[in-house]
């Protein structure tokens, strides 16, 4: 019998078809749907960048903010000369510029959140008051107050999310941080460094693959790049939440070879010259403390020839130091002294050897984060907390819109913890964690009708998905032994009666995190009643006298569980590999206790908790340390968990993605069968630069001397003052439409100034650079039209 003969045409319809399937799976899965999530601090920061001058006894009224009081705003850096022409080049306007005679008195390039909760890196060139009064009835008055640009193209056709950090311009090119490229190990960060020609829109990674590189800092030739990196060693799960144990690799800017580690026990590097280079560690004693690198005249560049000498004395905490190209006088640095609790800028006096302050003159119960040095060296930038908003300047959310990277779904920073969304979508439950924090708060979810429903310490929220208006909760203390009392409630929210809610358990050794089974019957929840916490299942409306069913059983944690839609699964996290550590994986059991397994097999050693179930069931979100931490943790606010990053996945343990990118701790992720629309919500409550310097800043070693002190010639704070008013907000041009192109195959040319390099040691750079003149733009803010060129 002749056999049938199938047409290639057959096979590619057959291949098609399943394209076809699996495309529509994906969509459906998410397919009008919202994620919200709760993250630690950040509704709370409203950073500015602002600019002081290097003066003797710095005044309120000479504080300028350079950024435009619009999302938030950090990490910034002032230009080079070079870099300033090349960034006003690409500006849109720029018949109206050249009308004038010199370039705008104030240009930053910064890091900002204002695309969607997305970082990106913008250029601004700024004309403060003054220059906008002496323009004025001239030809000039069509030239805006502030011009501002993206630096990096908008990929949102790309569906690429990634947080931006730690720019540089240099030259033609961006120097950054991107975290857009999973490695594809567990517990290793995304963050590498990244180069863009600026005209172009040419990247290449500088980084090696498989390895993680943090804080860049270009030399003032633009040659050399140094950074904080694991190298090949990664990060340290169970430890590296305060301090990295990184080291200072350098290479070379063009193209990131010759890749050398001149630095062992480093982070946050700042180049004085192209052979010299300050960074900061945790001495011995105790103490963050600057320090300077000097690399060898010749011959290469290794841990062994690098001269290091500690810069700043212990008795205080001195950290992320900023220096300029040849400035050998004085550095500045953050600084956190015995007896205050807030963050500061300062300046340290290299020859005198002592501190100059700076912000605690000016607003003495602020923070202040991240010094940088305009290239002459007459100016200090910073960020810190702007304050309650004036005119239309951003407000505080309670739900913030963050740019979804998948179709269909949207996705929202809550102000609150576990935040719930009803069965219908059309309100939310959370923790409060400001005013009365650690209560039960429902509000709909635009944002109207908020209110405390339940006024007793609380934690972990959900909906009865069939009785309206029926809460549960664990009331008690979190993070708290199997001996401690907590137990499971049910709260009427709609009920007019003080005492609107059940306790659901008897026994109160730890009973918390319940769960509604979809037909509402069942609840199942942790408990630490036999000395360990494990999954117990009771009745949702009548609790745990109406019988109890024990789940799971061994001397491990389980917790967090969570029912599926469909009521055959139950997810919760688990230390059972390794009991009584910080290892916590998420696994799957039927509500008959059989079918256990693991949902990521090959996912062990880190940290998976807070899962939940997509409202079809056939994928699951969740917060992990998978993509370890993206920036040094020095370098923002305190986070609890900084490595803490919100996935989804399907229930098989495939096509895993990853919805946030930043440097904060996100957590306690809910999926909603309600599609949101991706628009902010104003929090009537709104309070304003409500979070805390880093906590492990307050370990402070016993003395064996009288505590730094400061400086006793400086006369006392005056009172604070509002800085002076922005210029009007000018909205940035549209984002580009097209993918950046392919990375180029020339590296830039070395600087004309500059020698080239001899041939490099087999073991490493040929540190060969010799003095170079630099060129320095001044800043002269009483006379803003006027800046002064010199060499």
């Amino acid at each position: 019998m002749e056999k049938p003969y199938l047409s290639p045409l057959f096979f590619l319809f057959l291949f098609l078809k399943f394209l076809s399937c699996s495309a529509t799976e994906y969509h459906d899965t998410y397919k009008d749907t919202s994620i919200i999530f709760f993250t630690n601090g950040r509704a709370f920061y409203f950073f500015d960048v602002y600019s002081l001058p290097i003066l003797d006894t710095p005044q309120p009224n000479q504080e300028i903010r350079i950024t435009d009081g619009h999302s938030v705003n950090f990490n910034g850096q002032f230009p080079s000369p070079s870099a300033s022409s090349v960034l006003i080049s690409l500006l849109p306007n720029q018949t109206a510029i050249r009308l004038r005679s010199d370039p705008p008195p104030l240009q930053l390039i910064y890091v900002t959140e204002r695309n969607d909760g997305v970082s990106n890196i913008y250029f601004d060139a700024v004309y403060n008051q003054a220059s906008r009064n002496a323009r004025s009835r001239s030809a000039l008055e069509s030239v805006p107050d502030r011009i501002q640009i993206p630096l990096l193209a908008d990929n949102v056709i790309l569906n690429r999310v990634s947080m931006k950090d730690k720019p540089t311009v240099s030259g033609e090119y961006l120097v950054y941080v991107s975290t857009h490229e999973d490695p594809g190990i567990p517990q290793e960060s995304w963050a590498a460094v990244y180069s863009t020609h600026l005209k172009t829109g040419l990247t290449q990674r500088l980084t090696p693959q498989g390895i993680a590189d943090f804080s860049p800092a270009v030399s003032p030739s633009g040659t050399f790049t140094a950074v904080a990196s694991y190298g090949e060693k990664g990060w340290q799960v169970d430890c590296e939440v305060e301090e990295l144990s990184t080291d200072i690799y350098v290479f070379l800017t063009r193209d990131g070879s010759q890749r050398v580690k001149a630095v062992e026990h480093g982070g946050w590097p700042s180049w004085v010259d192209d052979r010299t280079f300050y960074f900061h560690r945790k001495d011995d004693d105790g103490w963050w403390s600057v320090y300077k690198a000097t690399m060898p005249a010749d011959g290469p560049v290794l841990t062994e020839t690098v001269t290091v000498e500690r810069i700043t004395p212990p008795g205080l905490h001195a950290f992320t130091p900023a220096t300029s190209p040849g400035n050998d006088k004085f550095i500045a640095v953050a600084t956190r002294r015995r007896g205050s609790d807030y963050r500061h800028i300062e300046l340290f006096d290299l020859v005198k050897k002592e501190f100059k302050e700076l912000t605690r003159l000016i607003s003495p119960e602020t923070h202040h984060l991240n010094p940088f040095i305009s290239p002459d060296s007459t100016h200090v930038g910073y960020h810190k907390c702007r304050g309650e908003p004036k005119g239309d300047e951003s407000r505080q959310y309670i739900l913030e819109n963050v740019r979804s990277s998948i179709p269909g779904l949207s996705l929202f920073r809550f102000i609150g913890q576990f935040p719930v969304f009803s069965p219908s979508g059309d309100r939310i439950t959370y923790i409060r964690t400001t005013g009365p924090s650690g209560k039960i708060w429902v509000m709909n979810s635009d944002g109207s009708n908020n209110r405390m429903v339940y006024d007793k310490m609380g934690f972990s929220t959900a909906w009865d998905p069939v009785r309206p208006g029926i809460i549960y909760t664990s009331t008690g203390p979190s993070f708290a032994s199997e001996s401690k009392n907590v137990d499971v409630v049910s709260v009427d929210i709609d009920s007019e009666e003080t005492d609107n809610y059940k306790v659901l358990t008897l026994d109160g050794k730890n009973n918390a995190f319940p769960s509604p089974s979809p037909d509402g019957k069942w609840l199942v929840f942790r408990s630490g009643r036999s000395g360990h916490k494990n999954l117990y299942i009771m009745d949702a409306v009548e609790g745990e006298k109406a019988g109890l069913q024990r789940l799971t059983e061994g001397p491990w944690t389980d917790t967090m569980s969570i029912w599926s839609p469909d009521g055959d699964w139950i997810l919760f996290s688990s230390d059972r590999e390794q009991p009584g550590g910080r290892v916590f994986d998420v696994y799957l059991i039927h509500p008959n206790g059989t079918g256990l397994r693991k949902l990521i097999p090959e996912w062990s050693g880190g940290r998976t908790n807070h899962a939940y179930f997509s409202p079809d069931g056939k994928s699951v979100t969740f917060t992990s340390d998978y993509s370890a931490i993206s920036a040094e943790p020095i370098s923002v606010p305190h986070q609890f968990q900084p490595y803490g990053e919100i996935f989804t996945i399907n229930i098989d343990g495939s096509d895993l993605k990853r919805l946030t990118h930043d440097a904060y701790e996100e957590g306690t992720p809910a999926w909603s069968p309600k599609y949101i629309e991706p628009i902010n919500v104003e929090d009537p409550m709104g309070q304003y630069c409500n979070f805390e310097d880093c906590r492990f800043l307050k370990e402070m070693p016993s003395p064996s001397a009288p505590p730094f002190p400061f400086p006793p010639t400086q006369p006392p704070p005056p009172p604070p003052t509002q800085p002076p008013p922005p210029p009007p907000k000018q909205p940035p041009p549209p984002p580009p439409t097209q993918p950046p192109p392919p990375p180029p195959t020339q590296p830039p040319p070395p600087p004309p100034t500059q020698p080239p390099p001899p041939p490099p040691s087999p073991t490493g750079i040929a540190a060969t650079v010799a003095s170079t003149s630099v060129l320095l733009t001044t800043f002269t803010l009483d006379q803003p039209n006027k800046v002064i060129l010199a060499v």
